[in-house]
């Protein structure tokens, strides 16, 4: 139980890393979109051979089918919900943005902790029966965390948020990211093929994010340069996963 909430409160304070720096210093957008498709590579790479193969080797396809499908449309319609409320453009890093009214914090804020729950829940989840934890699922939901909190930050300061309420607000998201990972472990008692769909609902969540929020401000900030870096967060994770 420990584990799942050290771990899930490292992976997720990435994203109150990325907000002190941007609090101290100014970052190239640029710089921010290459880090968003570093943690966008790793992420799927992650999901692929931790979550998915993991699933696979608990249950069949058709739970896995469930449990992925049903993942990403859970965070597909959630998704819809929170952008309306002004979440749309929690990872977008642009401070000159003329819409404020689609921007507010409070969407920023729901918006990123949606983004952050299934990462760190699959970290509870790898600890499921003994097992230590996977350093690849770590390192890449810190990687991805990163980019989320240099450019979410930005939003909540265009919002007109206090550098001190920003830092609580972070806070806010490293504990329900903890509380999240924990919540992965408690799984421990239930049947294979529940631990299989709710593995790979993660997986499906985790997915959907990156291909609606991570990868469409990582090509926009960084350009066509971010295909490559994409596929070396792809191959970091691979190496890690087999360390």
């Amino acid at each position: 139980m420990w584990n799942a909430i050290l771990w899930g409160t490292i992976a997720a304070s990435a994203t109150l890393v990325g907000a002190l720096i941007v609090l101290q210093f100014s970052i190239p957008k640029k710089i921010i979109g290459y880090i968003m498709a570093l943690g966008t590579g790793a992420l799927i790479g992650a999901t692929t051979y931790e979550l998915l193969e993991g699933a696979l080797e608990m249950s069949g396809f058709l739970q896995i089918a469930i449990g992925f499908l049903g993942g990403a449309l859970a965070f597909t319609v959630v998704d819809i919900i929170v952008s309306r409320k002004g979440g749309k453009k929690r990872k977008e890093p642009e401070k000159n943005n003329e819409d404020d009214s689609t921007n507010s914090g409070l969407g920023i804020f729901i918006g990123t902790i949606m983004d952050t729950l299934p990462e760190s829940a699959m970290i509870g989840m790898s600890l499921i029966g003994g097992e230590s934890v996977s350093l690849a699922l770590v390192i890449s939901i810190f990687i991805s965390n990163l980019p989320e909190g240099l450019s979410s930050t930005v939003g909540l300061q265009k919002s007109g948020y206090s550098k001190k309420k920003i830092i609580l607000l972070w806070l806010l998201v490293v504990f329900f990211s903890a509380l999240s990972s924990l919540g992965g472990v408690l799984l421990q008692g239930a049947s294979n093929d529940i631990k299989a769909i709710m593995s790979a609902f993660a997986g499906g969540a985790i997915i959907s994010m990156v291909a609606s929020t991570m990868m469409p401000e990582a090509f926009k900030e960084g350009g066509p340069g971010v295909g490559f870096i994409t596929a070396i967060g792809v191959f970091i994770s691979l190496w890690l996963h087999h360390l």
